[in-house]
């Protein structure tokens, strides 16, 4: 289907005009893709409605655009974001081929999916706490290879993994929580808050990630955090607290910061 489909062009100029009025800054990018996602005119009318209603437009046409791929996202999980590409790339840097990978807070999988189109044969293993998002990356990690898993943190994971990770990313929330309410309306009120909330100063579940990575990391192998730049320098402290020599990476395009963390080799 296209964007002269369900009779041309005024159906198109009509949704256009409907979402500038709704706020939609790229309405016309965001029309051709409703259009193209509709399976029938009463679908078109039913996705155009919601997302006037404020609903994500990756949760009404069901996937977000992500290092160039099709990430399936369901209503409620976090939308990958932009600046989470800078992430993907930094780990693909890192990794050799046949590379064991862990995706913590892996939300609908987007980074494990992303790394295992970037890295040949890569053994990639996801978790998250969140039972929507769990559900969302089983379709999207499945499919390339990899497994997920539902629990907190590492306690899903298999034991046998300790020890023999090569690389470990956990796009961890990292929101302040008294922050959470100067979010846009469409994180806010329709990502999961578990997805969003690091705590009082948004650094908590990235404490929990690093205490635990030197158990999980081969020597020699990585964590890489996702944060803000006004948080970068806490999170170095934080990684070199727990014995991991660190280093900090900014794309100022993608207003992204990374934090890398490396355990010592033997």
């Amino acid at each position: 289907m296209n964007s002269g489909s369900f009779h041309g062009e005024t159906i198109y100029a009509n949704i256009v005009t409907r979402l500038r009025t709704a706020g939609c800054v790229f309405a016309e990018d965001e029309a051709r893709l409703l259009i193209s996602a509709a399976r029938t005119p009463a679908d078109l009318a039913v996705m155009v409605e919601r997302r006037e209603a404020g609903l994500p437009l990756e949760h009404v046409i069901g996937w977000a655009e992500f290092c160039g791929l099709r990430i399936e996202v369901d209503p409620g999980v976090f939308v990958p974001r932009r600046r989470t590409e800078f992430l993907v790339r930094q780990a693909a840097t890192l990794a050799r081929p046949g590379a064991v990978v862990v995706d913590l807070c892996c939300g609908s999988g987007a980074v494990g999916t992303a790394l295992a189109a970037a890295i040949e044969r890569i053994e990639l293993y996801a978790a998250d706490i969140d039972l929507a998002a769990v559900r969302c990356a089983r379709r999207n990690i499945t499919a390339a290879g990899g497994h997920v898993y539902e629990g907190d943190l590492y306690e899903p994971l298999p034991s046998s993994l300790q020890g023999h990770v090569d690389l470990l990313i956990a796009n961890a929330p990292y929101v302040p929580t008294k922050a959470i309410g100067l979010l846009p309306s469409e994180a806010r009120n329709h990502e999961a808050r578990v997805a969003l909330d690091g705590g009082a100063d948004g650094l908590d579940v990235q404490r929990r990630v690093a205490a635990e990575a030197p158990l999980w990391l081969v020597p020699g192998g990585h964590l890489l955090v996702e944060t803000s730049e006004r948080q970068a320098s806490k999170t170095v402290e934080i990684f070199a607290r727990n014995g991991l020599i660190t280093q900090l990476s900014s794309y100022d395009e993608l207003d992204a910061t990374v934090v890398i963390g490396t355990k010592p080799a033997l």
